[in-house]
């Protein structure tokens, strides 16, 4: 690729990363193919999902990024800038990172719980049409829940999340 030309092949995952997974990364390992892979930590959920602050679990995918060791992955925090009272929708977001890369081809990546209600999705058939959605279980089933519920009992979670992630998500208040 040449410097300053758009990626080709462009991953976007997004997720409520409430906090990053290992699960997570399981899923991101398989997209090592693409020029780039933004992570996109929610604004706010799509189905009212309560989720820590924002800024804090965008500083989580930081960690998780520097611990993943993927050349490719980057976050990407704009959700923040597209929100209304309603949240952002995907059809906004694609378009949005389109514009910001209309040479580039996108691939929007979901979990298989989401790919399940792909159709509530707004603007579902046209984001079909207009991109590739790629549907990527994850192989390490490890959950957000399970971290949270483990943090509020004070129980280790080195095996669900990155070291550095641990680390810190051990002194954050989940109780």
């Amino acid at each position: 690729m040449m410097a300053g030309a758009d990626p080709d092949k462009i991953a976007i995952f997004g997720s409520a990363f409430n906090p990053p997974s290992l699960g997570h990364l399981s899923v991101i390992k398989r997209l090592s193919h693409f020029d780039r892979t933004l992570l996109v930590p929610s604004f706010a959920h799509a189905w009212g999902k309560q989720m820590a602050d924002f800024d804090l679990r965008c500083e989580w995918v930081s960690d998780f990024i520097d611990d993943a060791r993927c050349e490719n992955l980057e976050l990407y925090r704009e959700e923040e800038t597209l929100s209304d009272d309603k949240g952002v929708t995907t059809w906004a977001l694609l378009n949005h990172i389109q514009n910001q890369y209309p040479n580039s081809e996108l691939t929007f990546v979901i979990g298989p719980d989401n790919f399940l209600k792909f159709g509530k999705f707004h603007r579902a058939e046209d984001i079909l049409q207009r991109w590739n959605v790629l549907a990527c279980p994850e192989t390490v089933p490890v959950r957000s829940t399970e971290i949270r519920e483990r943090l509020a009992k004070s129980q280790d979670i080195s095996g669900l999340t990155t070291p550095t992630l641990a680390n810190k998500l051990k002194k954050a208040d989940f109780s």
